[in-house]
């Protein structure tokens, strides 16, 4: 995809002198700054059609690999040195269980009039399917490790997290054994004693996952992750990874997006809704700071752990959208172009792939050194967590609605934008 890397990189060039255009021409340029900015946006490929390229390129080298059960045979293992050993216990589990999290929306979501994408979609759904029933099977050669290391219980969150995002496809279609093998993976995980910090939020979100579809379940690893988050709440739509403050991602990687997701699963049980009027209100919060943070450019600030997760970072932001629920002034369309602006650019960046199609670990490209000594190439598919979105029919606002700037194009072109404050609680 050499040709098609060049001309994401020209598109996104245009566009981001476009956007600074007004700051090298001076007020006289100022007067449409917007207007030019929508105008170039809207003469490219569709925004979908951009996202659902980089899904295939990210998904079809996994998913086509474990649909024929040959995912540990031909996934590489790259890590810091010394952990190929510890990493290879996790990574399997790790890649899929976050590239599904985050293709399980639009897995579930209803077919649309797009031939060529009812044909992939319908494709990962069989390979989906396929890739929980062998992670399973302790009789396949591709089974994952449930409950034989720490990590294991970080991503098999993250692959109940899928199966809550897509109940229909990832569940109810399952076969019964296949039903029951993943019942007994996600309980083998409770050996594993979470971390007092995020941690126990996957703890939390297995227990959910177990609850919605009426499978015996532990309430208390539940209401202890839900009331421990309360308290390290930090003001403005922040909470503490812990109980100290990090300035990362990890807000959304895992803390907001996992909470909103558990309250959701075990709604019917009535037990935790009184907390869900506030944890919604941080989550307009933390959004809206999300889109602050893209630039005009199409990047954000490479802070904190994890930064291999890539485009993953804007989890929280895909997640609001999704729910159509992003805070009062940021439009779908808005958002919508910044994250493409930050996707795009993040793809076309050199090195992101191996020769096989296999992500590297890196921020923009292949930067080896970024990742700490639990990141392998399994843990770099929580990429996947941006596309939340494509659960949106194309039909939807945040697909359909005329291209328009992102906050810091507006504020950087001289564009007359309104005060951002702190919310009060």
């Amino acid at each position: 995809m050499p040709t098609q890397g060049k001309a994401t990189r020209r598109t996104f060039l245009k566009s981001a002198l476009l956007a600074s255009a007004p700051l090298l021409a001076g007020a006289t340029a100022q007067a449409t700054p917007a207007e030019g900015i929508a105008e170039e946006h809207t003469s490219r490929k569709s925004d979908r059609a951009q996202w659902l390229e980089i899904v295939e390129r990210v998904s079809q080298p996994l998913l086509e690999a474990i649909s024929h059960e040959k995912l540990r045979a031909t996934m590489p293992i790259e890590c810091v040195k010394g952990q190929t050993e510890a990493r290879a216990q996790s990574a399997h589990l790790e890649a899929t269980g976050r590239l599904l999290c985050g293709l399980a929306p639009w897995l579930e979501d209803k077919p649309g009039n797009d031939a060529a994408e009812e044909k992939l979609r319908g494709r990962y759904r069989d390979w989906a399917r396929l890739a929980i029933h062998y992670g399973t099977d302790p009789h396949s050669p591709d089974a994952f490790n449930f409950g034989t290391n720490q990590q294991s219980v970080v991503d098999a969150a993250f692959l109940a997290l899928a199966i809550v995002r897509a109940p229909n496809e990832l569940w109810t279609k399952l076969d019964f054994a296949t039903k029951q093998n993943l019942v007994q993976a996600l309980k083998a995980t409770r050996i594993i004693q979470p971390g007092f910090n995020n941690w126990i939020l996957f703890s939390a979100m297995v227990e959910a996952c177990l609850c919605k579809f009426g499978e015996e379940w532990d309430t208390v690893r539940i209401d202890y992750a839900l009331r421990q988050h309360q308290q390290w709440y930090k003001g403005d739509g922040i909470y503490g990874d812990g109980a100290q403050f990090h300035w990362d991602y990890y807000n959304s990687f895992v803390i907001q997006p996992m909470m909103l997701n558990v309250l959701d699963a075990v709604k019917a049980t009535n037990r935790w809704e009184t907390m869900r009027s506030s944890i919604e209100a941080r989550a307009r919060r933390y959004a809206a700071i999300q889109e602050r943070l893209i630039s005009p450019e199409g990047t954000f600030p490479a802070i904190g752990r994890s930064l291999a997760y890539r485009f993953g970072a804007l989890q929280h932001l895909a997640e609001m959208a999704l729910r159509r629920d992003l805070p009062e002034g940021v439009h779908p369309s808005q958002v919508r172009g910044a994250m493409t602006a930050v996707m795009t650019r993040m793809a076309a960046a050199k090195g992101m792939f191996d020769d096989k199609g296999w992500l590297t670990i890196g921020f923009a490209g292949h930067q080896p050194s970024i990742g700490e000594a639990y990141i392998s190439t399994g843990s770099c598919y929580l990429c996947s967590a941006a596309w939340l979105p494509l659960g949106l029919p194309a039909t939807d606002e945040f697909w359909s609605g005329a291209a328009a700037p992102w906050t810091q194009q507006k504020a950087w072109s001289g564009v007359d934008i309104p005060t951002d404050h702190a919310i009060g609680e």
